[in-house]
């Protein structure tokens, strides 16, 4: 549902795009000392502790049930432990601000796995043309690295693949609503499981053990990537669903590149190329023509 958004509403929507953006900040300076795998597990691990005391401070417990617990899993795996892990893979070679303009590419996969899944989400002309305008934005910063097979261009594929993952748990993450499962809940759940299914998988790779102790910024940056860009920010994205509908909320995918970009530049020094920002701009113009509002208000005054 459309609602209308209040002055609140948009400094909730505004913060979450900086909590969200500097998940990407908070990335390129863990990546500097942590491997994958190890970055990704405390980070949802950090997040499913603060849940589960935000719900047990409110006198609420997960539900049980075996629907709930293949749900959690699904999405735990599909929107965390893959795009997380992709996306620490990725800003191991690639700028933030860069990553976190590729990852603004999830509403184009969504409408075609969309499309593809689901009977109520088809293709329209206006969301066909965003999708061709926002690929043409990929593709612009995609094509000088298309001649090599250098890290830059497995890290910008590796950025892709988490956004088309985040597409996926869009779909899947819908049985939610069916099972009557509060989004609060539901996020709680999936990072619980993600934490779950990937603390073997980074003792057993990354050997957490046998590392150096890192520096007081980049545990600062874990803690943070946890407390703020995922158990804050989550809580702030079911309260702007519950007052102004998801397709208000869904505005913040605009916004999360400016704060990743400028984060990364003011604090960890990293520049973009011209074609990067050409890229962006063919990406929000993508996302405008999938979201209709502004094109719709346009009409209306004629």
């Amino acid at each position: 549902m459309n609602l209308k958004m209040t002055s609140a509403d948009w400094g909730l929507l505004g913060l979450l795009s900086v909590l969200w953006g500097g998940s990407f900040f908070f990335t390129g300076i863990a990546v500097r000392e942590l491997p994958p795998f190890t970055i990704v597990t405390l980070r949802v691990g950090i997040a499913a502790l603060a849940l589960l005391g935000f719900l047990a401070l409110q006198g609420r417990r997960l539900p049980r049930g075996r629907d709930f617990v293949l749900a959690c899993i699904g999405m735990g795996f599909l929107n965390n432990m893959v795009p997380f892990s992709l996306i620490v893979t990725g800003q191991g070679w690639i700028a933030s601000g860069l990553a976190a303009i590729l990852n603004a590419t999830t509403p184009l996969f969504a409408v075609v796995v969309g499309h593809v899944l689901t009977d109520d989400e088809k293709m329209t002309p206006a969301r066909l043309g965003g999708v061709v305008t926002g690929f043409l934005g990929v593709a612009l910063m995609l094509g000088p690295a298309l001649g090599g097979a250098g890290q830059h261009l497995a890290g910008m594929i590796a950025v892709l693949g988490a956004a088309f993952s985040y597409a996926c748990a869009g779909v899947f993450g819908r049985r939610f609503r069916r099972l009557g499962i509060a989004p609060i809940e539901a996020a709680t759940g999936q990072v619980t499981a993600a934490t779950l299914m990937m603390l073997p998988l980074a003792l057993a790779v990354d050997q957490p053990w046998t590392l150096a102790m890192p520096a007081v910024p980049t545990v600062a940056a874990v803690v943070g990537a946890g407390v703020l860009s995922t158990a804050l920010a989550y809580g702030i994205y079911f309260r702007i669903l519950q007052s102004s509908g998801a397709t208000n909320a869904a505005l913040v995918t605009f916004l999360i590149p400016v704060s990743a970009v400028f984060l990364g530049a003011v604090f960890l020094g990293e520049a973009l190329d011209a074609r990067h920002f050409g890229g962006m701009a063919l990406i929000a113009a993508g996302l405008a023509a999938i979201d209709g509002r502004l094109l719709s208000r346009s009409l209306s005054k004629y």
